[in-house]
């Protein structure tokens, strides 16, 4: 399989999936009227079609290590469970993210949420393998939650007063509790005993979600946590073009997942999760870009983008010296 050989093709690796990690909602943002809930059925299968893909192509071919087949013939079986476990978590967590973003909008659920994931995230990962300096790990992802705290203040100048409820508050929270618990899963499945290789993982990862998708979103379609039910036949009744749109989404996450778990095995799952824990500066970038969410916003609200930006430039710079000074 096709592995990094060397620190620059790993660190670029990483940069692509925070941009695939912060881009795929864009495709979510075309659709017309779909409802989340339904529009993540299609995504999940995406996800799941793209990782096989890679498995397939670059994960079957190159000379490091076993190709995909054979490294999950080869593999423990409990290192099998502990991918679809994580894949699972990290499902409940997108699903709650998600409905944490409608529910408090930009402005908190994504300090509380992302903040909480990368610290724990982190933090688990580095208790299982300990790549890296944890000083300047550390250091590194303090930047980074600095810069999700700046992205915060920048989406709620925009919307100066609204209300946040305690229930907003605990979703956040549980969200990002559990963002950042899939990563151990991860780190365990990937070094201990007859390990898989990051796209065996990246398989079971995405299947455990598609899975999960049967009981967590049809939990959520019946009982959402914002707007009104929904069932299948909204998703029977959707567009051709919002399907391909989902599956797209799923492509795109999906991609920026498996670059980011075939990097891991060179950086440390730590490293690798932190830098592509930037995903919401992408994201912003987007917004600012292409969707106009800042168009008329006070200028306050455009020093905490910069200051984000600054932010985030930084914490890069910091993690990806954190191999390094290992």
């Amino acid at each position: 399989m096709f592995l990094p050989h060397g620190f620059g093709m790993a660190l670029a690796m990483t940069v692509t999936s925070t941009l695939c990690w912060g881009s795929w909602a864009n495709t979510y943002k075309l659709t017309r009227g779909y409802r989340f809930e339904l529009f993540y059925w299609d995504y999940a299968i995406g996800i799941v079609l793209v990782s096989l893909a890679w498995a397939l192509t670059l994960g079957s071919t190159g000379g490091s290590g076993a190709g995909f087949l054979a490294n999950v013939a080869n593999a423990d079986l409990s290192n099998i469970v502990y991918a679809l476990i994580g894949g699972l978590i990290f499902n409940i967590a997108n699903l709650l993210l998600v409905a944490a973003i409608e529910m408090a909008g930009l402005a908190v659920a994504f300090p509380l949420a992302i903040g909480i994931a990368l610290v724990v995230g982190v933090v688990l990962s580095y208790a299982i393998e300990p790549r890296g300096n944890p000083l300047v790990l550390a250091c590194g992802v303090a930047l980074a939650i600095v810069a999700v705290i700046f992205d915060g203040k920048a989406y709620g100048a925009l919307k100066a007063g609204s209300p946040v409820s305690r229930k907003s508050i605990i979703v956040c929270i549980v969200s990002g509790l559990l963002m950042g618990s899939f990563a151990p899963f991860v780190t365990r499945a990937l070094t201990a005993g007859h390990a898989l290789g990051p796209y065996s993982i990246a398989v079971f990862f995405t299947t455990g979600a598609l899975l999960s998708c049967f009981v967590v979103n049809v939990y959520f379609m019946k009982r959402p946590l914002v707007g009104a039910p929904v069932d299948f036949s909204g998703f029977a009744a959707a567009r051709p073009a919002d399907h391909l749109l989902g599956v797209l989404g799923g492509f795109v996450w999906g991609t920026g997942t498996v670059f980011n778990f075939v990097a891991a095995g060179f950086l440390g799952v730590a490293i690798s999760y932190a830098i592509g824990q930037a995903a919401p500066m992408v994201a912003a970038v987007w917004g600012v870009a292409v969707w106009h969410e800042f168009r008329g916003a006070p200028s306050r609200a455009w020093t905490y983008l910069v200051l984000m930006f600054v932010a985030y430039a930084a914490a890069l710079a910091v993690l990806a010296t954190a191999y390094g000074a290992a």
